[in-house]
């Protein structure tokens, strides 16, 4: 078998990898980086002949790993595409919102690859798109053989085992090995595995020992009653996919449990609410841990609507709002209304994942209350004179966590993808330090490796 790293740099983003066992090509996932545009931001697909992979599996609905499965599927005509049933879902509505978001870029920033794909085009995979549950072993060519687990890192995330040629070979995707309120911890294959293709995201951020999960959530339901009780309100700028639905069902149990008024409006708008519905779609299945929970309905959620133009979400006091996209990205629903927000020092912002720092949220971060700032730089700049804190509800496992499972798995040879160098050369230290009969590997985009 040979490996293939076909994203076109060491780092978060963009994942796609081609495993060939001689009689079967498997891409596994097909992304886009959020860092770049036009084609430097699709994975090096170049390097695979067109119309020869014979399957394409994606492992969550992330953009970073499901934002080209189009054009993956356009270049293998023949190719078959597997998911879960709700990255299925999931990712079809992305990828729809995708293209919105490429038209707008090529108008405003005249960036000509845009689109890479279009509506039809992905209304079309529906015919080539296999769903498959967790646990259940696939053929997909001859000896070849997939079979997915859970990976607790989002509805429907999941690694997959590859058996062919007498090898096993398991590719994790994102991982999350602690219990979120609405998706289970991950349940992986521990024995047996010769390859290991494993990410290294938080490989450059230890977590403080004293870190609890419940503590957090409830320095959260504190810092959200903080602002309610000044007459504020709170912004909680998430993800669309996972970190919105997983932000309102702690809101909902802090609701429950009367930590929180239960008249408090929440307020969600933009992707959000679409991705939200698909996860109600599966409240009963399988994929949830929470079962009979429908968020919108139970919560009695204060949607922003599109009709043919965006209605804005309207500020009032003592509310929450919990609106996409997480990183506060220009002319999103959180950036727009974070502009008569941010400035009134009855609020608070509330940040519980990830924010690249030359990201509109990270530059909130890294600015000192009183100064002033620009998020868009179409507009003006707005006041930071709000409060602002920082929690740690991330859905990927910390390098502890993922440094035990490789330990545990002990395979022979073993791919560190999905994080920046440096992350990845933490886990290359600590394995070469703790077991000298494994090999570790970052691999190099576009070389071959011989597995």
């Amino acid at each position: 078998m040979i490996l293939k790293n076909l994203t076109r740099y060491n780092a978060i983003g963009a994942n796609s990898y081609l495993i060939d066992t001689g009689n079967c090509k498997i891409i596994l996932d097909s992304g886009l980086h959020p860092k770049e545009e036009g084609l430097d931001a699709t994975p090096a697909l170049e390097e695979v002949k067109a119309n020869t992979v014979n399957a394409v599996i994606l492992t969550h609905a992330h953009l970073d790993h499901a934002g080209t499965i189009p054009l993956v599927m356009r270049r293998h005509s023949e190719a078959t595409l597997y998911s879960t049933p709700p990255t299925a879902d999931l990712a079809d509505a992305l990828m729809h919102n995708s293209v919105n978001v490429m038209q707008s870029k090529r108008e405003e920033l005249g960036i000509t690859d845009y689109p890479l794909y279009g509506h039809k085009e992905i209304e079309k995979l529906a015919r080539r798109w296999k769903k498959v549950c967790y646990k259940k072993r696939v053929k997909i060519a001859e000896d070849v053989y997939i079979t997915f687990y859970n990976a607790g890192h989002v509805l429907g995330s999941c690694g997959v085992l590859i058996e062919a040629n007498g090898k096993t070979l398991f590719y994790t995707g994102d991982i999350q090995f602690a219990d979120q309120c609405l998706i289970g911890a991950a349940e992986f294959p521990t024995e047996n595995i010769d390859i290991l293709i494993i990410e290294t995201t938080r490989g450059a951020i230890p977590r403080k020992p004293e870190y609890s999960r419940e503590t957090e959530k409830q320095q959260l339901c504190n810092a959200i009653n903080h602002a309610l009780e000044k007459g504020g309100s709170a912004l909680i700028p998430v993800f669309a996919i996972g970190k919105t639905q997983e932000v309102l069902s702690m809101i909902h149990e802090f609701k429950q449990k009367n930590l929180i008024p239960d008249k408090v409006p929440v307020f969600i708008g933009g992707l959000s609410t679409k991705m939200t519905l698909i996860f109600d779609e599966y409240n009963n299945s399988q994929y949830r841990r929470d079962k009979d929970f429908n968020i919108i309905e139970d919560m009695n959620l204060k949607i922003g609507k599109k009709k043919k133009k965006r209605t804005p979400i309207v500020y009032q006091k003592r509310a929450i709002f919990a609106l996409s996209s997480g990183m506060m990205t220009e002319k999103t629903v959180s950036n727009d209304f974070a502009r008569t927000f941010i400035n009134n020092p009855k609020n608070s912002l509330l940040f519980v994942g990830y924010a690249d720092p030359q990201s509109p949220a990270g530059r909130i971060r890294n600015t000192e209350r009183g100064q002033m700032i620009n998020i868009n730089p179409e507009k003006e700049d707005v006041l930071l004179d709000c409060d602002l804190e920082v929690f740690d509800f991330s859905g990927h496992s910390t390098r502890d966590e993922i440094l035990d499972y490789i330990l545990k798995v002990k395979a022979k040879t073993n791919f560190l993808v999905h994080g920046d160098i440096a992350a990845s050369e933490w886990f290359q230290q600590q394995i070469a330090e703790k077991s000298k009969a494994m090999d570790v590997i970052i691999p190099e985009p576009a070389k071959p490796y011989e597995l």
